[in-house]
């Protein structure tokens, strides 16, 4: 006998009876990009790999271990997207959507970073993100944060997650930032470890975010980003904080908080959660506005976020009543002989066309009336339509509330008035 096939590690199967908390949550996310007026945007999976080398940086984790590449037939390098901004950005420039014009866009899809898989972190996983366009003032910054600080509140997380922000300030101050540190460490090696010493040549931003006590403990006496930040970018920050402000959204100015990613500049934020164990990181963004230039097009100033779908869903899995991404069946056709069967088949495309919004199953593969009546309360239905020979000849059909099991006689002409008033 042949070994049965898996799934790749770290890319899993989103099983029927997980799917609806991923609809539900796939319907939020549309709900709230279309409040605030973004338009979606779909790109390829799989693009050219020097996309990636020249918007995140080729001395950064994801491109030097974590892609996904390969040559196609043709010798050209492709990768499986690790991240959606770059893809838009590409799509964008070759569609001529950004330059001189304001786009407020949003995705959503999967991703792929080969890394060890872990709780919430996986090979394959999904991302919903927002991007702006065109806006180099503060209020695009805070209204990105703001869609975030919305979702929380439409999925009742509000007071599980927690703001960090802070700013990197211009490509120019942080590369001034940048020396200093760098100077810093370099004057206490013996005690960096091995992560720290690889990106103290390739990254040095990064060890600001380091998880090891140790590290956190020798950076109270570094240089601190704020006293590099240039006059503009101190006043683009304020004008974040006073927005945010208005918004009424609480937050913390974190000074050691950056991105992985070489494009941000200027504003930086993530949204935190203790309620996956260690603090994970939910939802995280900020400004590149060097990275549409950066990418060949006319320079733009942009904004975004991405936010982890896989992580929003453990968070809302215990949370989100079974009823609410899992409704039940609302009629369930019982048949007693091939007759019935036939017309049960033709009465449930009309209940259906009369009912778009309800759920509608026929009963399929045969069985006796306790069978049927099983396989409807498995559906969790909410009323059975039952017609057999007598119910034909009389042109009626019995309908049975499978809540309290009260039954009526219903003629077939008078059938969707009843049901107009029990479905409301």
């Amino acid at each position: 006998m042949s070994k049965t096939i898996q799934a790749v590690r770290g890319m899993n199967d989103c099983l029927p009876e997980q799917s609806g908390l991923w609809q539900w949550i796939e319907a939020k996310l549309r709900a709230a990009a279309n409040s605030y007026g973004y338009q979606e945007l779909r790109t390829p999976i799989v693009e050219s790999t020097d996309l990636f080398k020249r918007s995140i940086g080729e001395v950064t984790d994801i491109v030097e271990k974590e892609m996904y590449t390969f040559e196609d037939r043709n010798g050209d390098s492709l990768t499986l997207r690790p991240e959606g901004t770059a893809c838009c950005v590409r799509a964008g420039n070759q569609h001529g959507l950004l330059y001189n014009q304001q786009q407020k866009i949003w995705y959503m899809g999967p991703m792929f970073r080969h890394e060890r898989p872990q709780k919430g972190r996986y090979r394959q996983f999904h991302q919903f993100g927002i991007e702006t366009y065109g806006f180099p003032s503060a209020d695009a910054d805070a209204e990105v944060i703001a869609v975030a600080a919305w979702l929380w509140r439409e999925f009742g997380i509000a007071d599980d997650v927690r703001l960090e922000i802070n700013s990197l300030g211009s490509n120019e101050a942080r590369e001034q930032y940048k020396n200093a540190l760098v100077e810093y460490l370099s004057g206490h090696k013996d005690k960096l470890d091995e992560d720290s010493l690889r990106r103290l040549d390739s990254n040095p931003l990064r060890i600001l975010d380091s998880k090891n006590a140790d590290i956190q403990a020798l950076l109270q006496s570094a240089p601190s980003l704020t006293e590099y930040l240039d006059e503009d970018s101190q006043q683009h920050f304020a004008e974040v904080q006073a927005r945010l402000d208005a918004y009424g959204i609480a937050y913390t100015v974190n000074p050691t908080l950056v991105r992985g990613l070489d494009y941000y500049n200027r504003t930086v934020f993530e949204w935190v959660t203790d309620s996956l164990g260690a603090q994970g990181t939910v939802c995280a963004g900020g400004r590149y506005d060097g990275l549409v230039e950066q990418l060949g097009g006319k320079a733009s100033p942009a904004v975004g976020f991405a936010l982890g779908m896989e992580r929003l869903a453990l968070i809302l899995a215990e949370r989100v009543a079974q009823e609410t991404i899992n409704p039940p069946t609302d009629i369930y056709l019982a048949s007693m002989g091939e007759s019935a069967e036939l017309f049960n088949i033709s009465l449930a495309e009309t209940l259906r066309n009369a009912f778009p919004e309800a759920r509608v199953q026929t009963h399929m593969g045969g069985g006796n009336f306790k069978k049927q009546m099983k396989r409807a309360d498995k559906v969790n239905a909410r009323y059975a339509i039952i017609v057999g020979e007598q119910e034909l000849n009389e042109q009626k059909v019995l309908v049975k509330s499978l809540q309290d099991g009260q039954q009526e006689e219903v003629a077939q002409a008078e059938l969707q008035a009843y049901l107009k008033l029990k479905l409301a």
